[in-house]
């Protein structure tokens, strides 16, 4: 992202950023508004549960989405305690990538609609990058999330696939190793080394898929 600025090109900078944003907020509001209809309204009462980015601003994580591309918001509050199903974290967890593959169907659909249609503001090469980027960026978040380690999403999902004695084993690594394990992943990206290049290429297979229109 910094490059970008390098390079005196603001209004990708622009653009980018507004999607990162975008992006994790639709992100944290899933996970807030699925908790809300399993019974737990602690998102709610924490002034969460809305599409506006700043209460889900962090600021370390916002600064580094826009210095390196890769950032963070503020984690949805929630009380395991109040949900009325025991599939209830499975859900929650679920619930951020869900959003965002949502997302990313609808813009990347809504452009195909607006191509079809021959409404010029969507034949633009601006609009064509800005949809598609957009659509990119939330499956690229999806795949992210779902790395089952440190504090992903992911992490809280895979339990619920391995046998309670292997989930109890996964969880107490996890919490220890876990958060290691990540940093050292996105070390190594910056480092050269093409850690998340097969996210990459998922992420664009993806977009294909969804692309019905």
């Amino acid at each position: 992202m910094i490059q970008l600025l390098i390079q005196h090109q603001y209004i990708l900078f622009i653009l980018i950023a507004f999607a990162l944003i975008f992006s994790l907020t639709f992100h944290e509001y899933g996970h807030g508004k699925v908790a809300s209809l399993i019974g737990d309204d602690t998102a709610q009462r924490a002034g969460r549960l809305t599409l506006s980015p700043f209460p889900h601003i962090d600021p370390v994580g916002l600064l580094m989405v826009l210095l390196i591309g890769i950032g963070y918001a503020r984690p949805v509050p929630t009380d395991p305690r109040k949900y009325n199903t025991r599939w209830g974290t499975l859900l929650v967890a679920a619930a951020g990538p869900g959003m965002n593959l949502l997302l990313a169907f609808v813009v990347i659909n809504l452009y195909g609609i607006g191509i079809k249609l021959g409404i010029g503001f969507f034949e633009a090469d601006a609009a064509k990058y800005f949809f598609t980027i957009l659509a990119l960026i939330n499956l690229l978040l999806m795949l992210f999330n779902l790395l089952p380690i440190g504090p992903l999403d992911g992490s809280y999902i895979l339990p619920y696939a391995l046998p309670p004695h292997l989930a109890q084993k996964y969880r107490y690594y996890n919490q220890r190793y876990g958060g290691y394990a990540l940093l050292a992943l996105i070390g190594l990206h910056f480092l050269g080394v093409p850690i998340f290049e097969s996210i990459w290429k998922v992420g664009n297979f993806m977009l294909d898929i969804i692309r019905i229109v």
